[in-house]
């Protein structure tokens, strides 16, 4: 006690602690991602040669139906976080997850497949991505790109164990792997229950483990080096605005060309390469992703999020059509396994930098005022795109007997997300026009009075 005020002191620990919820929750987002974002693939066949009446539609349609009820639930994840802590609501989504993939390992009938799907779908909207994310920006503010993008490259590195579940399916039996993976998700997200905590000062730290003096500016990393004051904008606003909806719909479409990746290890097969160097070429697209996320957490404060995110979106036009040319006859060219390379990296590079770029984004256009809701609102709509692209590449394989019209399709609906991008306004633009909106209306109501 030192002037009559008392302080209350604890001992700066060598790691910050909330790096201990970026592993943690890297570490659940790496097991999803390993058995079921990058790993849902290796099951396709399998599953379709057990049920020989079933079609790679049906896969989409699985797919869909966890995306579309993902789009629903996600605004009320976040609420969810807010009200109860990250803990109770991963612990939630933990055990449903668990018991999804459980419950595929024992299906018999098509709607058993669809119902556990809904389960899954459940589990996970609440069991990773979100909850960490919404708790990793209670905890970082300074070093928030450089976080979430640590946490986003476990997820890339996942594509590695691609092969590894290839060979456990082989050797075990798709039924076997699956009843393990849902105990395995039990296990995993044990420790990152231990470790998840809400917020830095419920426990007397600051943000990014700064000192009180370091934190007295807090918003001052945020701000990119031609940047102005954080924009701060109120959801109803952003809704309104054209900017808005600019990034949702390159995001979106985005996500539906990263998503489809449930068919590449099926597409690779029909491209006429062996199960092992399709296996190996659809998980080498980690290589790429995990460089993509990491260049984005060393650059992603110190460049416009815009500029990064076109580019981005240049490399996942050439890392799918890369997949559409594969093996192929186009423009009087034999491509063989030239363009393999390219998808591999290509499309890892740009997932991988698009993932914390979204994020980035919408905070360097709509600042932090309703960013929860933003996060929410766009995942809903991306999920619903996603739906779309999942049934559109499963049902076009069914009907054309390929893959490639598919990616050929996604390749020219992405293209101009690219221009879409560019022609984004500055954030202080767009900022500038809802003062300039607001004012308006306070005049109009100011005359109607």
């Amino acid at each position: 006690m030192s002037g009559g005020v008392t302080t209350l002191t604890w001992r700066r620990p060598k790691i910050f602690f909330g790096w201990w919820i970026v592993f943690g929750g890297g570490t659940v987002q790496f097991y999803t991602s390993a058995v079921f974002w990058r790993g849902f693939q290796a099951f396709v066949e399998p599953v379709l040669r057990t049920y020989t009446g079933w079609g790679s539609g049906v896969f989409g349609v699985a797919m869909a139906i966890q995306r579309a009820e993902s789009s629903f639930i996600t605004p009320f994840v976040g609420a969810a976080v807010d009200r109860f802590g990250p803990r109770p609501v991963l612990a939630f989504g933990a055990f449903v997850t668990g018991c999804g993939f459980i419950l595929l390992s024992q299906m018999q009938e098509l709607w058993h497949f669809y119902a556990a799907m809904l389960v899954l779908g459940i589990g996970l909207s609440f069991g990773e991505f979100i909850v960490f994310v919404a708790t990793i920006m209670n905890w970082f503010v300074r070093n928030r790109s450089r976080a979430l993008a640590s946490f986003m490259t476990f997820s890339a590195t996942a594509a590695i164990a691609l092969p590894l579940l290839v060979w456990a399916i082989d050797s075990f039996g798709w039924r076997t792997v699956l009843f393990w993976v849902g105990i395995g998700f039990w296990v995993i997200a044990t420790p990152a229950l231990l470790v998840l905590r809400r917020r830095p000062e419920d426990y007397g730290m600051r943000s990014d483990g700064d000192s009180e003096t370091v934190a007295a500016d807090p918003n001052r990393s945020l701000r990119r080096r031609d940047q102005g004051p954080e924009v701060s904008i109120g959801i109803r606003d952003v809704l309104r605005l054209r900017a808005f909806w600019q990034i949702v719909i390159a995001i979106s479409i985005g996500e539906v060309v990263a998503m489809t990746n449930l068919y590449h290890l099926p597409a690779l097969i029909e491209y006429e390469l062996d199960l092992w160097l399709a296996s190996i070429a659809a998980g080498a697209v980690a290589i790429g992703d995990i460089l993509g996320r990491i260049t984005i957490g060393i650059i992603g404060d110190r460049y416009r999020a815009k500029t990064l995110l076109a580019t981005a979106l240049s490399f996942q036009v050439v890392g799918v059509a890369s997949l559409a040319l594969i093996n192929s006859e186009f423009l009087g060219t034999s491509w063989g396994l030239f363009p393999v390379p390219f998808y591999i990296f290509c499309s890892g590079f740009g997932f991988g930098a698009s993932i914390p770029l979204r994020l980035l984004i919408l905070a360097e256009y709509f600042g932090r005022r309703s960013y929860g809701t933003l996060v929410g609102t766009v995942s809903s709509f991306s999920s619903i795109c996603v739906t779309c692209g999942l049934l559109f590449v499963g049902f076009m394989s069914d009907f054309a007997d390929s893959y490639r019209p598919g990616y050929a399709v996604l390749t020219l609906l992405l293209l101009p997300t690219i221009p879409l991008t560019l022609a984004l306004q500055s954030p202080r633009r767009v900022a500038a026009m809802v003062r300039q909106t607001a004012r308006i209306r306070m005049r109009r109501l100011a005359l109607g009075r």
